[in-house]
């Protein structure tokens, strides 16, 4: 297994489009053609979801530890979670750092943390909505995140500390969740065939619910994650039911008092560049152009 800090470069990841391009220790800088290409990419997604009824929203670019906790993030993937905080009072108050030189803060120097970068786009929505009551039926909100994690290892656009995640997330009962997630999985499965891109659709697993409860036994019989991958082993998509999980820990109900359900079918877009440039090589105008042309 590398360090958290090592750089991995895919056979093929080099591509014709990615002039400026540069990923170092998970960290990626976009030139010109990939980043009209991610903003292409990102606008027919969005257009997707606002087509669906979806609301465009933009949350906070950070979210409480409270918050994360109360959703059993930290317990579920202590792992990822990427902190935001400072320097404690007493480090400032002694002239931290003085003259020495700085390649990182030790967390003796460090105040609590009580905020969290983002790890996924959809959480922004599951806690602005806590408290509601969904009278007027089914919520569905669009909504685009940088996104944080702390992976075991990195690996150039495949696999990113920082990346932009795309989501189109519905909120309410059970059967207008499914037939969104339905909807989508079609609407993405259309939409690579026309492209040409080849896909997997592959069961995967979330570690949401108590492993030894009854939800957890129903993941294993009904999935709750199916995944888009390229390449068999990269995932540039995925929808995603949690059942009434979040509906329970953000209190969010629908007009009958009962937890709501939630969906969500997220997009990696920096995973979506690096599987176009991996599988079509082409040069940047006409790779933009088979995007906007489908």
């Amino acid at each position: 297994m590398t360090s958290p800090t090592t750089e991995v470069r895919s056979p093929g990841a080099r591509t014709a489009w990615d002039t400026g391009l540069k990923v170092q220790d998970g960290l990626a800088t976009l030139g010109p053609d990939a980043l009209a290409l991610r903003s292409a990419l990102d606008a027919r997604f969005a257009a997707w979801g606002e087509a669906g009824g979806a609301r465009a929203m933009a949350y906070p670019p950070l979210m409480t530890a409270v918050d994360l906790a109360k959703v059993d993030y930290f317990a579920n993937f202590p792992h990822l979670g990427m902190l935001a905080g400072g320097l404690s009072r007493e480090a400032i108050e002694a002239g931290y750092p003085g003259e020495v030189p700085v390649d990182s803060v030790p967390g003796g120097r460090l105040a609590p943390a009580a905020h969290v970068l983002p790890p996924a786009a959809c959480y922004g929505v599951y806690f602005d909505l806590a408290g509601e009551r969904l009278d007027g039926g089914a919520r569905r909100v669009t909504t685009v995140a940088n996104c944080f994690r702390r992976e075991d290892h990195f690996d150039g656009l495949r696999r990113l500390r920082g990346f932009t995640m795309r989501e189109i997330v519905c909120v309410g009962d059970r059967d207008s969740v499914l037939a969104h997630l339905e909807h989508f999985k079609q609407k993405v499965l259309d939409h690579v065939a026309a492209l040409g891109l080849p896909l997997e659709v592959e069961a995967a697993t979330d570690p949401f619910f108590d492993p030894n409860g009854a939800r957890a036994l129903s993941q294993k019989l009904f999935p709750v994650k199916e995944e888009f991958v390229y390449g068999g082993s990269l995932a540039i998509a995925s929808v995603n039911f949690h059942r009434n999980f979040f509906g329970e820990r953000c209190d969010i109900g629908t007009g009958d008092g009962e937890p709501a359900y939630t969906g969500c079918v997220a997009f990696g877009l920096e995973r979506w560049l690096s599987a176009l440039g991996d599988h079509f090589g082409e040069d940047p105008a006409a790779l933009l152009q088979r995007i906007t042309d489908v």
